[in-house]
């Protein structure tokens, strides 16, 4: 039998409320859940329906079957669901930190200025970077390639890869997604006070001109 520990009744309907979404969510009945479980129709029913006790071999095959794990099924709501951005007041940066895994960092970034035209200003670094545009127009930098990345497209792309990111046009804004290596990447010192431009999607928003990562 599962032990529940933190509001035993309100976790008990979670985790069953929980598994009914995640069986609606893959457009699987009852039967064909069931099947995949290797549980009856009429288990299914009464443990969705609050029916049958929660055992912990049952969840534990219930998880494989949907494709998640033990953990993610039982866990307990988070009361902290908006979440402030930390702020670096010197440099007007923002940052959000992803709580579900501590190495993503969500950025967000006002740029005026144009990507380098020299190639040895691009960087490369470890890791991977995601971002969309939310408004005006990006050049990314790429190897020997130049991308054009319109409003409410997105980029994703390895960033052991020379590159560099800038506005085209006017002032363009960036919603950015880092793992951990790209976004140490983007925390080293640069070599002079001209070289902002070419570190990409840097760990926040510009405030000023927006070109410093």
């Amino acid at each position: 039998m599962l032990r529940m520990t933190q509001n035993d009744g309100e976790l008990d309907s979670l985790v069953r409320k929980r598994i009914r979404a995640l069986r609606v969510a893959q457009g699987w009945s009852l039967e064909e859940l069931a099947s995949r479980a290797r549980l009856s129709q009429s288990t299914l029913s009464r443990i969705e329906n609050g029916q049958r006790r929660l055992a912990l071999d049952s969840l534990v095959t219930l998880a494989r079957a949907l494709d998640t794990t033990l953990d993610q099924l039982v866990e307990t709501a988070s009361d902290d669901v908006v979440v402030s951005p930390m702020i670096d007041a010197a440099h007007g940066l923002m940052r959000w930190p992803v709580k579900g895994d501590p190495g993503m960092s969500v950025v967000r970034q006002r740029m005026t200025e144009p990507p380098p035209d020299n190639p040895a200003r691009m960087r490369a670094h470890p890791g991977r970077e995601w971002l969309v545009v939310l408004s005006g127009t990006a050049i990314l930098m790429l190897g020997h390639r130049r991308f054009r990345v319109e409003t409410n497209q997105a980029a994703e792309f390895p960033t052991m890869l020379p590159h560099a990111i800038g506005a085209e046009g006017g002032p363009c804004e960036i919603l950015g997604i880092f793992d951990r290596d790209a976004r140490r990447g983007h925390q080293r010192p640069e070599a002079g006070a001209d070289a902002g431009a070419d570190a990409g999607v840097g760990t926040g928003v510009g405030t000023g001109d927006g070109s410093r990562a």
